[in-house]
């Protein structure tokens, strides 16, 4: 084919970062203080605003590196024992579990709920009653909440640790007044982007300040502490935030509340476009008790059968249109996470998801022409 009637490549994600000019008087700030890490004016700032978000002091907030260093921190915090069994569901992303393996624990992999998508405290108590758990990392699938005040009853009737894998979930995912630890992403293709980063949010006393600690290679910085300042208190590594990705969220925060609803309407738009092309033959996540996805990063439709999924990817390449198996292979069929390091327990809603999702293009700036290509796809698949 000719370069000039070749199409376009139609993108899976495009990140939604702050542009230039936006993010310049912040970085002017940070020339001028000369901080441009270990715990900034800007960091501080930043940490401010998710207290006031959250509605707790700070010393119930961190930030951190990334979200991946933010769960094995958390769980390192947590001083469960060396060979602690960490629950987690099959259907998720694989730095979930690394996060565990780093911690120097053991995986065990659960089914996920068929309509939600996510591991809830049903499945976690069925787990428990199978094998021994010390501690559970539920996932906020794809931004969607969980329900705070069933997990906080599973840890209350227990005894089991929880912390909420919220990485997609800035501004879906809240205490909801409960108790519980959050660990959300500020990656550049999640909904409140840094580029890089990562905040912790737990009510679980000293645990935030823990987490930061152990961000800051596990060094005393407490004159009550009982240790000489600069002491190694246990042994952590380097995840500290920076002042320029702090820089970068402080704008996005700005923005979120627009951004968020444009990101609603356009999920809105497509899944009612590509229902009416698929003559409704698409299944899509659905909400769980813990509310609705208010800032939706991806697309995600399961077709019918394994062989339609297969043929619209097929056809998606053909057209020069991008797509990702998300979350796939499922951890339980990748070599890396086999046993021992792995246990890995009944998943027939997870190995359904594994054979039909496919990701779809979805970003903010989608043009009504780049929709169409989407739809048409749909169309020549389910009506021809």
């Amino acid at each position: 084919m000719d370069d000039k009637k070749k199409i376009d490549v139609l993108p899976l994600l495009v990140p939604d970062i702050p542009e230039p000019q936006e993010i310049l008087p912040f970085w002017e700030r940070i020339h001028a203080s000369r901080s441009y890490t270990n715990f900034g004016p800007l960091v501080k700032e930043l940490e401010t605003r998710f207290s006031e978000k959250f509605d707790l002091s700070n010393e119930f907030i961190t930030t951190v590196a990334n979200a991946t260093l933010g769960l094995e921190l958390v769980l390192q915090a947590l001083n469960l024992p060396k060979d602690a069994r960490v629950l987690v569901p099959a259907f998720t992303f694989v730095a979930t579990a690394t996060a565990v393996l780093r911690a120097g624990y053991q995986t065990v992999l659960a089914d996920v709920d068929v309509d939600t998508w996510m591991l809830t405290p049903e499945i976690a108590r069925a787990a428990c009653a199978q094998t021994r758990i010390d501690a559970v990392m539920p996932v906020a699938t794809f931004g969607m909440p969980h329900d705070m005040g069933a997990w906080e009853l599973f840890e209350k009737e227990t005894g089991i640790p929880v912390v909420i894998d919220a990485a997609a979930a800035y501004g879906s995912q809240w205490l909801q007044g409960k108790k519980g630890t959050l660990v959300f992403s500020l990656h550049a293709t999640k909904s409140l982007p840094a580029v890089e980063g990562g905040v912790v949010v737990s009510t679980r006393p000293g645990l935030a300040e823990r987490v930061r600690q152990l961000s800051n290679f596990g060094i005393n910085l407490n004159p009550a502490a009982g240790l000489p300042i600069g002491a190694l208190s246990q042994c952590g590594t380097n995840a500290k935030m920076s002042e320029y990705h702090a820089a970068i969220c402080l704008v996005s925060l700005q923005k979120w509340e627009q951004r968020a609803r444009q990101r609603r309407e356009l999920q809105t738009e497509m899944i009612q476009e590509l229902d009416k092309a698929s003559a409704y033959h698409l299944t899509w996540q659905k909400s769980g008790t813990g509310g609705s996805l208010m800032a939706p990063t991806l697309l995600c439709a399961r077709l019918p059968d394994q062989g339609m999924r297969n043929q619209l990817e097929k056809n998606c390449k053909s057209a020069n249109i991008m797509t990702r198996r998300w979350y796939q292979p499922l951890l339980s069929n990748m070599p890396a996470l086999h046993p021992p390091r792995t246990l890995c327990l009944d998943a027939p809603h997870a190995q359904l998801l594994d054979k039909t999702l496919l990701g779809l293009p979805f970003f903010l700036e989608m043009n009504s022409s780049q929709k169409n290509r989407v739809i048409k796809i749909f169309e020549d698949l389910f009506q021809n």
